[in-house]
C-alpha cells in the first residue's frame, strides 16, 4: 500500500523510508550534529517549551542515552515550534527551558524555519510533540511514534530485530491509520488556525473566536478547539453568559461521548477561577461521576492523568478523604512507569498540600506548600490544548 503526505504528492516518511537530513537553524546545547552516520543509532525527537509531556520526554532521553552510550546510541533534540515574537525569544524560551535539565547530555537545536517539519514531521502525519524518530545503523527509520514506547522498542532495534518483526510492522500499519486522518484533518484546518493566531496576535478575540468556531465546524471531533472556545469566551472576552452555555454543551457531549479525553479535557476547563462555584460544582459532580466510571484498563488515558483532576474537585467540595484517596491510587498506577521519578514528584507534592503534612514514597519524602495550584501537574493547566502537544 502506498501513501502520500496530505499537502503534496510525495510519498511519507515511515519506517523502512531512509532518513531526510538534518536541517536545524541553530544548536542550542551540546555538540551540533550535521549527519547520521551509518553504524550509529540515533533518536531524533521533537520537543517544545509548551507540551505537556516535553519535559517527562527530556528526562526519558537523558535515561536512555546514559544507558545505550556504550552501544552507538545518539540522541537529539529539535524543537521546531516554538511560537515567540522573534528568533531571539524563542532562543530565550529554549535556554530557559533547558536549564530544567541539568543532566542534559544530548545535543539540542532550534528551527524556526520549517525545514525540519517539511522533512520529518508533515511526511510522517505527525501533528504533536514529543515525537521520536528512530534511525538504525543502516541510515534507515526504524521507529516513528511516542516517545514513551522507547523503552520497550529501543532494545529491539539495538539488536536489529525490530524493524522485520511482524510486530514492528503491525504498529507502523497502526500509527499511519491512525494517524494519517488526524494529519489531513490539520491541514484542512490550517487556514483557521493561521486566522485565529493573527487575531490573537493583535488581540482580536471577535475575529479568533470566529476562527476556532470555523474549526470546530470543520472538526466536529475536536475536543481540544471546543476547551480553546471555552477559554477565548472566559478568559480573553469575560462573556459568562455565552462562555457558560458552551461549557455546558461542551460538558454535555464529553459525556455523551464517553471519551477519556474528551472528559479529562472538559474537567480541565471547570477549574477556571472565573467560574462560579456552584457551575464549577454542577459540572465537576457529573465529569467525575463518568471519569471514574471509565474501564481504566481499556482507557486511552492512564490514572495517573485521570485521577488527579477528579481529586481536585473532590478536595474542593470538601471531600478531603476522597481526594487524598484518588492520589494514592494515581501514585500507585506509576508502578512500572517508564517516567516514574517526576510523576511520582507532581502527585507527591499535591498530596501532601492535601493532607497538610509531610509524604513519602520510599525514599522520597515532600513536604506540603502553600499558595500553589492544588492540582497535581501544574503543565496540564497550559494552554496545551491537544493530545501529547498536537499542534493545533
Amino acid at each position: 500500500m502506498s501513501y502520500e503526505t496530505p499537502s503534496t504528492s510525495a510519498p511519507i516518511l515511515q519506517m523502512d523510508s531512509l532518513a531526510p537530513a538534518l536541517k536545524v537553524r541553530e544548536w542550542v546545547s551540546g555538540e551540533p550534529l550535521t549527519s547520521f552516520e551509518p553504524g550509529n543509532l540515533y533518536i531524533l525527537e521533537f520537543c517544545g517549551t509548551s507540551c505537556a509531556g516535553c519535559d517527562r520526554a527530556m528526562l526519558n532521553l537523558i535515561q536512555l542515552q546514559e544507558t545505550y552510550k556504550d552501544r552507538g546510541l545518539e540522541v537529539v533534540a529539535v524543537a521546531a515550534h516554538e511560537r515567540a515574537a522573534s528568533a531571539d525569544e524563542s532562543r530565550s524560551k529554549l535556554d530557559g527551558w533547558l536549564t530544567k535539565f541539568p543532566n542534559l547530555n544530548f545535543p539540542v537545536g532550534l528551527d524556526d524555519t520549517g525545514a525540519m517539519d517539511t522533512l520529518w514531521m508533515e511526511p510522517s502525519f505527525s501533528i504533536g510533540i514529543p515525537q521520536a524518530f528512530v534511525i538504525d545503523r543502516d541510515g534507515y527509520i526504524a521507529f516513528i511514534g511516542d516517545p514513551d514506547k522507547l523503552h520497550d522498542v529501543l532494545p529491539q532495534v539495538l539488536d536489529g530485530t525490530w524493524r522485520t518483526s511482524a510486530r514492528a510492522k503491525a504498529a507502523e500499519r497502526e500509527r499511519i491509520a491512525e494517524d494519517e486522518p488526524k494529519a489531513r484533518t490539520q491541514a484542512l484546518l490550517k487556514p483557521t488556525r493561521e486566522k485565529r493566531r493573527a487575531a490573537e496576535g493583535i488581540g482580536n478575540w471577535k475575529t479568533a473566536l470566529a476562527a476556532v468556531e470555523e474549526g470546530i465546524a470543520l472538526d466536529p471531533d475536536s475536543y481540544n478547539l471546543r476547551a480553546y472556545q471555552v477559554h477565548l469566551l472566559l478568559d480573553k472576552m469575560c462573556d459568562m453568559e455565552t462562555g457558560l452555555a458552551v461549557l455546558w454543551q461542551f460538558v454535555r457531549e464529553a459525556i455523551d461521548r464517553g471519551g477519556a479525553h474528551w472528559l479529562l479535557t472538559a474537567m480541565m476547563q471547570i477549574f477556571r477561577q472565573s467560574l462560579p462555584s456552584a457551575e464549577r460544582f454542577a459540572m465537576g459532580e457529573v465529569l467525575s461521576e463518568h471519569i471514574l466510571a471509565l474501564d481504566l484498563a481499556q482507557c486511552s488515558l492512564p490514572a495517573t492523568q485521570l485521577f488527579p483532576k477528579v481529586a481536585r474537585y473532590y478536595y474542593e467540595i470538601g471531600n478531603k478523604d476522597r481526594a487524598v484517596e484518588l492520589l494514592e491510587l494515581a501514585l500507585k498506577s506509576l508502578d512500572g512507569h517508564g517516567a516514574k521519578e517526576e510523576l511520582q514528584l507532581d502527585l507527591l507534592q499535591t498530596l501532601a498540600n492535601y493532607k497538610g503534612e509531610t509524604v513519602c514514597s520510599g525514599d522520597v519524602c515532600v513536604v506540603p506548600r502553600t499558595n500553589v495550584p492544588t492540582d497535581a501537574t501544574p503543565k496540564a493547566e497550559q494552554e496545551n490544548l491537544t493530545e501529547r502537544g498536537a499542534l493545533e
